[in-house]
């Protein structure tokens, strides 16, 4: 309140609703609706009480939920500074330079001024003054961290110290994920913002429908997207693939919302469908990551991924993102259509709140997946199964193994096993199943039975600490509990190591796979 403390945050605070009333009921007054404004009062008040501020950022932290990163200046220590890491929410390098130190969330930011730097780990603290540097645990017990020496050409700094940029990719998802969600969740007023939608109540209430186009990844995503706007706000929806939309002649109208999912905001049949539905008198929207590209130029309203570059042809991040964008889209309209309102959107709101820290959970590469790797990378066919909300996510499973290891796999719904496909399953078949405690928990445990019975070989995809799932599977690939709804955010990353781990294994180029771009601009 009295202007002493400045934060720069990274990450959600996720008691951020408490903690506020708390402070408002001591009479600290509140200067905007950012959960980050709750840690500058936090460590104030500590400042107000005689600590320093290294002291007042240890004492502030224990009192927080979800995964952060912070770096605090005190008025009355401008020569200092104090950075902290909570959880995975993005990273804190710091560089070394001679007579001056540095903060920042990546390495090229600094590279310009210094080569030498430190990683700042979880549960651990720095204090930086021109003339050094000293680490901590959060318990205030001094540190001696590794100084490494930073070699790197500008392609090879961008990777930072992964070998990948899709191994990078993956590990950032829960910053890309924070980055998507903050400025647009309102946990204090508990509602969906997206002004760059240009959607007003009247305008919402008068669709009967959105149809959903996209290409590859993209249109996966729009298949989940189809269970969260109609689930959220009660509207039909369909799913078109780009390159199919633009050649049907589809039933559209000035009542109809299309939605164009596309990473690059390039994609040529993507682009081609917009066009068709603009000629159709369709209200276009676009969910992009570039700002500027065609899609968004054209859209009557979007939708920024928040993402960041992606460099690897693989999408990762710009899927999740595009999730947690299709999910804040389903809440936004169902406020305006007036189909989730009170506790029900409250509670719609506040599930984004912890979603970067559950991401943060699998976003860390685990030997698991190489283990896998090395047991089944002579394997020529996979078979992955879903059912429904989790089915998209088989889909893109299966994509992403077969496009960057090229090892051909197939996504099916689980119920249509004895459909067909279940005349495949023998022992060189691997069949991987998306199976997290929902209501179509048991389902898939009969379909790991299934699988079983036939000499197949199941790799599942479970909650943490599912033992009835660990008696019917070869092996185990584990995520955190999450809200249904936002699960295939969640689930789809253990997929991504998996196909990533068998690309190494088999020697492929992960960042760029044979025969593929990573924007698909002519036909």
């Amino acid at each position: 309140m009295n202007g002493r403390v400045a934060v720069v945050h990274n990450g959600i605070i996720e008691n951020y609703a408490p903690l506020r009333q708390d402070m408002e009921a001591e009479g600290i007054a509140f200067a905007s609706e950012t959960d980050t404004e709750v840690m500058a009062h936090l460590v104030a008040g500590y400042l107000a009480g005689g600590a320093e501020l290294l002291s007042a950022v240890r004492q502030a932290l224990p009192q927080l939920q979800g995964a952060s990163a912070f770096v605090f200046v005190d008025a009355r220590q401008p020569d200092r500074l104090v950075a902290a890491r909570l959880g995975n929410a993005g990273g804190i390098v710091i560089g070394l330079g001679e007579g001056e130190n540095f903060i920042a969330s990546d390495i090229p930011a600094i590279l310009q001024h210094t080569r030498r730097v430190i990683f700042l780990e979880n549960q651990q603290l720095a204090v930086l003054t021109g003339e050094g540097v000293q680490i901590y645990d959060v318990q205030g017990r001094p540190l001696e961290p590794q100084v490494h020496t930073i070699s790197w050409d500008p392609v090879a700094a961008e990777k930072g110290t992964y070998r990948h940029f899709m191994q990078k990719e993956i590990a950032e998802q829960p910053r890309a994920i924070t980055d998507t969600i903050r400025g647009r969740a309102d946990f204090h007023g508990g509602r969906i913002h997206l002004e760059t939608l240009g959607l007003n109540e009247a305008a919402a209430q008068q669709l009967q429908k959105v149809i959903i186009t996209a290409c590859g990844t993209s249109y996966h995503a729009g298949l989940v997207g189809k269970f969260m706007l109609e689930t959220l706000a009660r509207i039909p929806v369909e799913v078109d693939y780009g390159s199919e939309f633009r050649y049907r002649d589809p039933l559209i109208g000035p009542q109809t919302a299309v939605l164009a999912i596309t990473q690059s905001g390039e994609t040529v049949d993507t682009l081609a469908a917009m066009e068709e539905a603009r000629d159709k008198g369709a209200r276009l929207w676009a969910i992009v990551n570039v700002l500027g590209s065609q899609a968004q130029r054209i859209a009557d309203g979007y939708i920024l991924m928040q993402a960041g570059p992606e460099i690897g042809v693989a999408s990762t991040k710009a899927f999740t993102t595009s999730l947690v964008n299709l999910y804040q889209l389903g809440v936004y309209l169902g406020q305006l259509r007036g189909t989730l309102s009170g506790a029900a959107l409250r509670q719609a709101v506040d599930a984004l709140a912890r979603l970067p820290e559950l991401v943060g959970q699998v976003a860390e590469e685990d030997a698991r997946y190489h283990e896998l790797a090395e047991i089944y990378h002579r394997r020529e066919h996979f078979l992955f199964l879903g059912r429904g909300i989790n089915y998209p996510v088989a889909l893109e499973g299966a994509l992403k193994l077969k496009e960057i290891s090229y090892i051909h796999a197939e996504g099916y719904p689980a119920g249509e096993m004895k459909h067909g496909p279940i005349a495949l399953i023998d022992r060189l078949m691997p069949v991987v199943t998306i199976a997290p405690r929902d209501g179509v928990y048991d389902k898939m445990l009969s379909q790991m039975e299934q699988v079983k019975a036939r000499g197949g070989t199941v790799i599942a995809l479970v909650q943490r600490g599912d033992t009835e799932a660990r008696a019917r599977a070869d092996h185990l690939l584990e995520a955190p509990p999450t809200p249904a709804l936002l699960a295939p955010v969640v689930n789809t990353i253990p997929l991504q190591w998996l196909a990533y781990a068998f690309a190494v294994r088999r020697g492929a180029d992960v960042d760029q796979p044979r025969n593929l771009a990573k924007s698909v601009t002519v036909e």
